[in-house]
């Protein structure tokens, strides 16, 4: 790792100087959320591999409400966003609830360098305004816990934004980031958690490369047990991204399964509760997902909820062209603990008709895939239990 971390570090020196070009060129109209940007990577000296990020700042918290409206006004010559609606399914207010949100991003580097999405106009993949609109969308879902994958602009954006909200942050690159080859790179992509400090405290965190027989991969997971201050309940939360591409089946399927050994002894055979975000690039047919639904962790996928049957997934939560051809795919899922959690609400999925002709990603959707958003809260059995 000591390669990789030397990597992430060169790329915070580099991120910080392309972040005070831009912020110098804004002229009287530089924003707060920028402003606030340079202020956090001038005053913070560079951390030792060991801190990684992991400690919270002690600058000026950033209010949520000024940031989504900055946010606004930058994006207002943008069509409007779609409104997407929570599917209710039941108001829980005896317990507590607790929001998560699944999201691959799109790295900046593959979007505009390797991923060919031959609809989407170049103007509509620029990081200059994309960025807006991803930060948007987190502001407006305002998660307790985020779970992101292709994250390649961490160290100038994600972190010293979100950790000024509250947030704590957790960042893994994988080892050999496709975003390297790619001219002009903000660095190397990979998997991060953030999770809001006034509901959570961390209790211990693991970042792990995930295997496949036996040979390390370039694909990663983190997974954090965090501690609900209201409460004192423990629960389990991991994030990660496993390997795309078709006829990569049986390989997914041994990363999914390292995964599951890991997460087995994490949360000590499912006594902690636990809540798998990531990008599996399987669809609901494919090994991997069939072990994930069987495990002895007692795994459920929660936007099932979405379906009349309750068993279903959604039909897509990726939609992209390129030129070999439209796909319209299921990629991503929340799984938890269906012995110790329940579902009380998911974020609709946008219509064939919202999402538009030319697909994913647009003016109005920063990545080719669609963010996942769900309210947990406690079974009441498992509540007594615990």
């Amino acid at each position: 790792m000591e390669a990789h971390n030397g990597i992430a570090m060169n790329y915070l020196q580099k991120g910080y100087h392309a972040l005070s070009t831009e912020v110098c060129s804004m002229g009287n109209s530089t924003s707060r959320l920028y402003s606030a940007l340079a202020k956090t990577l001038t005053s913070s000296p560079v951390l030792s591999q060991q801190e990684e990020y992991l400690q919270p700042t002690d600058h000026e918290q950033l209010d949520p409400k000024d940031l989504l409206e900055e946010c606004q006004v930058a994006l207002q010559d943008r069509p409007a966003r779609p409104l997407r609606e929570f599917v209710t399914l039941q108001n829980d207010s005896s317990s507590q609830t607790f929001r998560v949100m699944q999201w691959n991003i799109l790295a900046q580097a593959l979007g505009e360098g390797k991923d060919n999405f031959v609809k989407c106009p170049l103007e509509a993949l620029k990081w200059e305004e994309r960025k807006y609109l991803i930060l948007e969308e987190i502001l407006i879902y305002r998660p307790d816990v985020l779970c992101l994958q292709e994250v390649d602009h961490y160290f100038d954006t994600f972190q010293p934004i979100l950790s000024r909200l509250g947030y704590q942050c957790t960042f893994l690159a994988k080892p050999w980031s496709p975003c390297l080859d790619v001219e002009h790179n903000n660095g190397p992509d990979g998997c991060a958690l953030f999770f809001l400090q006034d509901r959570f405290q961390l209790v211990s965190s693991a970042k792990i490369r995930l295997s496949a027989r036996s040979l390390k991969t370039n694909q990663v997971a983190i997974a954090e047990i965090l501690q609900c201050n209201e409460t004192g309940k423990l629960l389990c939360f991991a994030v990660t991204h496993l390997k795309a591409r078709t006829g990569w089946e049986r390989f997914r399927l041994a990363q999914g399964s390292d995964l599951l050994r890991n997460l087995e002894s994490i949360t000590q055979g499912a006594k902690i509760p636990l809540i798998v975000c990531g990008d599996f690039n399987a669809e609901p047919t494919e090994e991997v997902y069939k072990r994930f639904a069987s495990s002895s962790l007692n795994l459920n996928s929660a936007y099932k909820v979405l379906s009349e049957d309750g068993e279903s997934e959604p039909p897509y939560t990726t939609w992209k062209i390129r030129p070999s051809g439209e796909f319209c795919n299921t990629l991503d899922y929340i799984w938890y603990s269906q012995h110790a959690l329940k579902v009380n609400s998911a974020l609709g999925l946008p219509t064939e008709e919202q999402i538009g002709p030319n697909r994913l990603p647009s003016f109005n959707y920063p990545s080719d895939h669609l963010s996942l958003v769900s309210d947990f809260s406690f079974n009441e059995i498992s509540t007594r239990l615990l």
